[in-house]
């Protein structure tokens, strides 16, 4: 941005000097030109890296509607199980006549019932608890919101530079140095949004994600 700040003080001396310190018309051009390339090269940067805030977007979403899904299959197994535990409760109550094999491989089912639920409750070791799929599905959540915002900023990052060069290209063609000045107005604004999709320093006041 400096080096830009330079090339439109140098424009704006232009019209204070006579012919023997006077920056033609031609020049003017040439600089212009050659502002118009390094503003074309932030636009395909910003469009490039907004395509991939999109993607990582898109991808942890998926990641998190899949851990999700995985998260209420573990529900509706525990649940049938509990229904299954409780069908042997009820099995015990019922039969009183049952031998103390039947009863004891009854326990031993229950048991293993028991096991099942505990473990789906919460698995450290291998990670697909619902206490560990419930922390991966909010931090893929976390991660599709920030790249959303990341995509929000370099959306407007990008109509802003686009408009720069929009402008600088009519100033060329007119040799207005006062449309130029709008160029850099438009060119500032949309370079510190695409540093502020890189950064995120500051939050989208209208909300995104």
């Amino acid at each position: 941005m400096s080096e830009t700040h330079e090339l439109a003080e140098k424009i704006a001396e232009s019209g204070e000097h006579g012919e023997h310190g006077h920056v033609s018309d031609a020049t003017f051009r040439r600089r212009v030109g050659v502002l118009i390339g390094a503003l074309a090269c932030a636009l395909a940067i910003t469009s490039v890296s907004g395509s991939n805030a999109m993607k990582r977007t898109l991808i942890a979403n998926i990641e998190a509607s899949d851990t999700y899904s995985f998260y209420q299959a573990k529900v509706i197994r525990q649940q049938v199980l509990r229904g299954a535990n409780d069908d042997l409760d009820t099995t015990l109550l019922t039969h009183p006549e049952l031998s103390p094999d039947d009863v004891a491989k009854i326990h031993a089912r229950q048991d293993g019932y028991k096991k099942d639920i505990t473990h789906w409750d919460s698995s450290p070791e291998t990670g697909d608890g619902k206490k560990e799929l419930l922390e991966k599905a909010h931090r893929a959540e976390e991660r599709r919101n920030h790249a959303s915002e990341q995509n929000e900023w370099f959306e407007i990052a990008e109509a802003l530079l686009q408009i720069s060069v929009v402008i600088a290209s009519t100033s060329v063609l007119m040799a207005s140095r006062p449309l130029l000045i709008f160029c850099l107005v438009f060119a500032g604004l949309g370079l510190a949004c695409a540093v502020n999709g890189y950064g995120s320093f500051v939050e989208l006041p209208f909300g995104g994600g």
